[in-house]
């Protein structure tokens, strides 16, 4: 089952056609969060960004969208689907109306939620090889758009491909400038010794709801040093380790780049950390 616009429908219902302009011209945003114990994890930090993202692509937001209300609404589909009390995926779609060709007619929205079953109720650190590689097929272009977690995933969807092609299990990609911005599914933290860094949104990676939680972890403790900076292809192979976060996995720990392979003891003292908080939220 699936909410649209406020009616719980079956997944295969027809409800949207041809003239979806999300479909027509990516005209759309959306936020992936997890969801266990009947809370979903930094709910107002997804909310906060999606009212924002919203607001930079000119979209009207309706009255009704505070954050009680999608809350209520992720809720609504969660027990239709008999997941209110289960980990679950939520991904929540945001795009404009019907109308127009580049221009729209209406600035208005629809919106769609869906649901999966998650397997563990908080984030769990797996120790499987997880081996990258650059994907220099193309090219983040480093500027704001570029942060919003918007419907135009190309380079990922085509950079995903790559990776399975070659037995990847990620990518991690460049921009304009041959920094290293983000990985396909996430962003990327290097870390050498006791000192963290991450691209920054300058660069042209996405404003991660779980990269802006570590980093304001890592700004309440004295243990690690970190900025935020722009990341040379050369430092990951000097990096004693690299990890990947996101709203659903939390943090990826990244094995193997090209011939050197990583630990992965930072890690778990910060996924340890982003659980209590997560807890706490």
């Amino acid at each position: 089952m699936v909410n649209f616009n406020g009616t719980v429908l079956p997944k295969n219902e027809l409800f949207i056609n041809h003239e979806n302009r999300g479909l027509r011209y990516g005209d759309s945003l959306f936020e992936t969060m997890r969801v266990s114990q009947s809370r979903i994890f930094f709910w107002e930090d997804h909310y906060l960004r999606l009212m924002a993202s919203m607001r930079l692509l000119r979209m009207e937001i309706p009255m009704s969208f505070t954050m009680e209300f999608l809350e209520n609404e992720v809720f609504q589909i969660l027990s239709a689907n008999g997941l209110e009390k289960e980990a679950a995926r939520v991904r929540l779609t945001i795009f404009r109306n019907n109308g127009g060709l580049y221009l729209p007619t209406d600035q208005n929205v629809s919106y769609i939620i869906e649901t999966s079953a998650l397997e563990v109720a908080f984030y769990t650190l797996s120790d499987a090889p997880y081996e990258v590689e650059l994907f220099k097929d193309f090219y983040i272009n480093p500027d704001m758009l570029s942060t919003l977690k918007t419907n135009n995933k190309l380079i990922h969807v085509v950079g995903s491909i790559f990776a399975k092609e070659n037995g990847y299990q990620n990518c991690l990609l460049i921009n304009q400038q041959k920094e290293v911005v983000e990985a396909l599914n996430g962003n990327l933290f290097v870390v050498k010794e006791q000192h963290i860094k991450t691209p920054s949104l300058q660069s042209g990676c996405l404003n991660g709801t779980i990269r802006k939680k570590l980093l304001g972890i890592l700004d309440k403790q004295d243990t690690y040093t970190f900025e935020e900076t722009a990341v040379s292809p050369f430092e990951l192979q000097k990096a004693d380790e690299l990890f990947i976060t996101n709203s659903i996995v939390g943090i990826q720990p990244i094995t193997k780049y090209r011939k050197k392979e990583f630990t992965s003891l930072v890690a778990k003292d910060l996924l340890a950390k982003l659980n209590a908080h997560a807890r706490l939220v």
